[in-house]
């Protein structure tokens, strides 16, 4: 049972470690006096009572003296800890916060091990963005992480900026699918219990994490292979089957756009998943998306939902922002991702969507700054469609080739990667020889509307 002490006075408060590097978005989530190498997650979850048992392992290096390790952990108790294999006496939780005190405090550069078993129910975390992380479904879970709904199934140092490598087992009611970030890379049945595991070797920040659960087949796509070479697979109730087949129909012909446009798919995979409930909107995760039966429609709406998912294994996924403020370098990009879509399936040109996007905005509240947008409007629609005007207008400046030259060489020179706005500008000024900062400064950092790039 966990103790309710704290650190002796004098040393550094656990909430000083944790704040004191916080992602100014996030106050109070995730912290760099510590980095997270590996997460090994052992999940035991009943479906009818939604009771979740854990053990979490983590790996990881301290990167400057602490004298406690702070985590996030929400809604679920920690009931033992272990430091480099020795049980720690104290340890404690507060305010989503887990609270361990090692005996002696870490020492800068030197790697530990935590081993952390904890239980509860589930559920998710409210906030600027509404319920995030762990949500029961009609039959079944969806995780939502982004972002900062990780902490609400598993204890975690949650911050964009620093990913880590994954295996996670979920052992679930029978005739369950549970389906996890990376490959399936074990699957076994014991007394009506099915167990399920994963490893994602590529690095992944810890919202992108996720575990979907439902009576789900997994179907693979016509002509997935021929897309890249990258398998697509479904999984679906079966009553939707044909009805996911049909919506995801064009789905390679998009994954072979992006990977033309954008460079290689960065995973092994992609999997879609299809929830029996509907969904308010479609989630990404790492190599999966999460769409709900409404989203299967062939007209466009739906289309470009699973286009922006799509590419956001590129740009999110990938490619992911070392702070919230540079949300743009996800979201613009992924919308920049539909009009491109657009143009090649014949609905309307890329110049058109760059067209109609303006005229929204410029009759829209002019009170934003896409590159630091703030928390409560990180997710602002401006922010998607004014970073993909500030990439339209990049586009013309420089014309195709080199646009698409300098976006295949931003994904595979950041390819599992950590990225910055300060960063894409340099890497634009060096494959360009363009002024980027002036060219996009009056999308990105004013609030006043530019005025349309035309061809």
């Amino acid at each position: 049972m966990s103790s309710t002490e704290t650190p002796d006075s004098g040393k550094l408060t656990p909430r000083a470690a944790s704040a004191e590097s916080a992602d100014p978005y996030m106050p109070g989530h995730g912290t760099d006096a510590f980095k997270v190498s590996r997460y090994e997650l052992d999940l035991d979850y009943k479906l009818a009572s939604n009771r979740l048992m854990g053990r979490a392992v983590l790996d990881a290096v301290a990167l400057r003296a602490v004298s406690a390790v702070v985590l996030e952990l929400v809604g679920l108790r920690a009931v033992k800890v272990q430091l480099n294999g020795r049980k720690v006496r104290r340890f404690s939780q507060r305010a989503g916060q887990l609270v361990i005190v090692p005996d002696q405090p870490l020492v800068a550069g030197h790697p530990f091990a935590l081993d952390i078993r904890y239980e509860g129910n589930p559920a998710p975390r409210r906030g600027l963005w509404g319920e995030v992380g762990w949500e029961e479904l009609t039959d079944g879970v969806l995780v939502a992480g982004q972002p900062n709904g990780a902490a609400s199934w598993f204890p975690c140092n949650d911050h964009p900026g620093h990913k880590a490598s994954f295996r996670i087992s979920v052992t679930t009611d029978d005739n369950y699918r549970a389906v996890c970030n990376g490959l399936l890379v074990a699957h076994s049945r014991k007394s009506s219990r099915e167990t399920w595991a994963y490893e994602q070797t590529e690095p992944m920040a810890t919202y992108l994490a996720t575990v979907q659960i439902g009576r789900y087949e997994l179907l693979q796509l016509h002509d997935a292979h021929g897309a890249g070479g990258v398998p697509q697979f479904v999984a679906v109730p079966a009553a939707l089957a044909a009805t996911a087949r049909s919506g995801l129909a064009k789905q390679p012909d998009m994954m072979r756009t992006f990977i033309n446009c954008f460079g290689p798919y960065p995973f092994q995979e992609y999997t879609v998943v299809v929830t029996e409930d509907e969904l308010e909107i479609p989630l990404e995760a790492q190599t999966l998306s999460i769409l709900g039966r409404n989203h299967l429609e062939p007209e466009w709406e739906s289309q470009r939902l699973m286009a922006h998912e799509l590419s956001h294994q590129w740009f999110g996924n990938s490619l992911t922002v070392s702070s919230w403020s540079d949300i743009w370098l996800h979201e613009g990009f992924a919308c920049y991702a539909e009009w491109i879509w657009s143009e090649e399936s014949g609905v309307m040109s890329v110049a058109d969507r760059a067209r109609a996007a303006w005229r929204k905005l410029n009759t829209s509240a002019k009170d934003l700054l896409v590159g630091d947008p703030g928390p409560e409007l990180m997710f602002d629609d401006r922010v998607y469609k004014r970073g993909a005007l500030a990439l339209h207008a990049l586009r013309l400046r420089c014309g195709d080739i080199a646009f698409f030259a300098l976006i295949q060489e931003w994904t595979r020179d950041n390819r599992h990667g950590s990225v910055s706005t300060a960063a894409f500008i340099l890497a634009v000024d060096r494959a360009t020889g363009l002024d980027s900062e002036l060219l996009l400064h009056s999308w990105l950092f004013e609030e006043a509307l530019p005025e349309l790039p035309v061809s």
